[in-house]
């Protein structure tokens, strides 16, 4: 009897083994062809739009629609409101229009295949009650506009690339060329247009001193005094630039701000994002990490006064800059 118990442990032994490894091969196939989207943190909220998106990865089942949905209730699905943004993997950006003002929303990315819907990570937003007027570029971007005290300034960083009397601002890619400028000329940070939406794009500052006009008609870049009133109505260097960032952190998935975004309440209304910084040389940098932006006032002949948010600080800072560099621009309406 005992060699054949020796047999019968053999074969139970090679059983185990074969289905284990069946088990394995499956889960890994499984693993490998799994959809995994992750939801773009929700930025650019105004009283009836916003910007959001997603990252769709894996491979398998082809993807045959993408996009986000919202609802006021958690857990929005694609049988209600939904933006489509085409097909396939990749990152994709979503303009949701059509909200209520001063309303809490509830979002997530979506990829529809042959095998169903998969959902991103819930994210919540709250569109803005305050402001309320609409202001179209000579491209025909939307800014949504803030009052803060005596002031009226743009919810939204710049993105146009004309002059508002129709001339071309130059974009320029090359680092050795854009040392070289002494004219106005605008880039997209990390020369990727995916950022616009979103943070706008960088101008060195000649294309702020141009005059033929940047902002909208209407609308000027704000002086270093400017800056100064709003810093000082939202209760000194201190404490504004808390009030003056949009809230969340990157790393939670509920901001664009790097941790911790310290100080961050967004109590203006202002929404300041960081979107990064080209330096003299075409380099770029401080995405996520700092918002800078420039203002009119001349320092020197080869250097500007500009304002600088960081996420590891809740106050503002001036500095001065040369004039090559690329920062963002926020447009304060004219009196």
């Amino acid at each position: 009897m005992k060699p054949k118990r020796n047999i019968l442990l053999s074969a139970n032994s090679l059983l185990l083994l074969m289905l284990l490894t069946f088990f394995f091969i499956t889960c890994k196939k499984t693993s490998n062809n799994q959809i995994v989207i992750t939801t773009t943190p929700v930025s650019s909220v105004t009283q009836n739009s916003a910007i959001s998106g997603g990252d769709v990865t894996g491979s398998g089942s082809t993807i045959t629609s993408r996009g986000v949905c919202w609802s006021i209730q958690p857990s929005p699905t694609v049988v209600g409101d939904t933006t489509k943004n085409g097909s396939g993997t990749g990152t994709f950006t979503s303009n949701i229009k059509g909200l209520s003002v001063n309303t809490k929303y509830y979002l997530r990315a979506y990829a529809t295949s042959t095998s169903g819907t998969t959902y991103g990570n819930e994210l919540t937003f709250t569109t803005l009650s305050t402001g309320g007027d609409s202001i179209v570029d000579i491209d025909g971007n939307i800014y949504h506009t803030v009052n803060i005290g005596n002031q009226v300034w743009l919810v939204e960083n710049l993105k146009v690339t004309h002059y508002h009397k129709g001339d071309s601002i130059p974009n320029v890619t090359d680092g050795s060329q854009w040392l070289d400028l002494k004219n106005g000329a605008y880039c997209n940070y990390d020369k990727n247009a995916s950022y616009v939406p979103t943070y706008g794009r960088l101008y060195n500052w000649y294309a702020v001193n141009d005059t033929r006009g940047i902002c909208p008609e209407g609308w000027h870049v704000p002086t270093d005094g400017e800056w100064q009133t709003l810093i000082d109505y939202l209760g000194g260097e201190i404490t504004a630039g808390g009030k003056m960032k949009a809230t969340g952190i990157l790393e939670g998935g509920t901001g664009l701000w790097k941790s911790p975004n310290t100080g961050a309440t967004n109590e203006s209304g202002l929404g300041i994002l960081p979107g990064g910084y080209r330096h003299l040389n075409g380099d770029f940098s401080r995405l996520n990490s700092n918002g800078s932006y420039w203002s009119s006032s001349e320092a020197i002949v080869s250097t500007a006064w500009y304002l600088d948010l960081s996420y590891k600080y809740a106050d503002v800072n001036h500095y001065e800059v040369v004039k090559t560099d690329g920062l963002s621009i926020r447009c304060i309406k004219d009196k």
